[in-house]
């Protein structure tokens, strides 16, 4: 069987910045393969065109260009927000608020995005809206695990129930 369209697809993947010698960024362990069903958007679609064709046991390697992946860095997506935001019962939540940290917002109108305190001022809060493998070239290398037919339910649903993996 090959990955196609509507097939859950299991592999274990490593992700390095720029090449197969960069910075590394992430891998699977052993018992939490990357599973997810091809073509149904759940993926990058450049990722997904990577493995297409591809079979069990089979190894990859590519890269991928920014804009293929998490797009452009974005200066326009450096937002400042109220302090006042911040606060519990008056005080600042400082063990909330820290440079670095990465936070559930929502907007206006109750959607929900996560963003990275840039700086913290005097009355407001800079963040970054930008993903953040934003502005950066990806090269993942892998080996494929298992494939097979996703279910009904799972495509009714667009998501896999049960990965095999003994952790799902």
């Amino acid at each position: 069987m090959t990955i196609s369209t509507n097939k859950v697809v299991t592999l274990h993947y490593e992700l390095r910045e720029n090449d197969e010698k960069g910075t590394f960024v992430e891998k699977t362990g052993e018992n939490s393969p990357l599973v997810f069903i091809y073509g149904i958007g759940q993926m990058l679609p450049e990722f997904e065109k990577q493995l297409k064709g591809l079979k069990v046991g089979d190894n990859f390697s590519f890269g991928l260009d920014s804009k293929d992946a998490y797009g452009e860095y974005d200066e326009r997506a450096l937002i400042e927000v109220s302090k006042s935001i911040f606060m519990v019962d008056g005080k600042l939540n400082t063990d909330l608020l820290q440079v670095g940290r990465m936070l559930p917002l929502q907007s206006q109108n109750g959607r929900i995005f996560n963003a990275k305190v840039l700086e913290i001022l005097d009355e407001v809060v800079v963040m970054d809206l930008n993903h953040p493998m934003a502005g950066k070239n990806l090269h993942f290398t892998g080996k494929i695990v298992e494939i097979r037919e996703a279910t009904e339910e799972e495509l009714n649903h667009g998501h896999v129930h049960s990965c095999g993996c003994g952790s799902c």
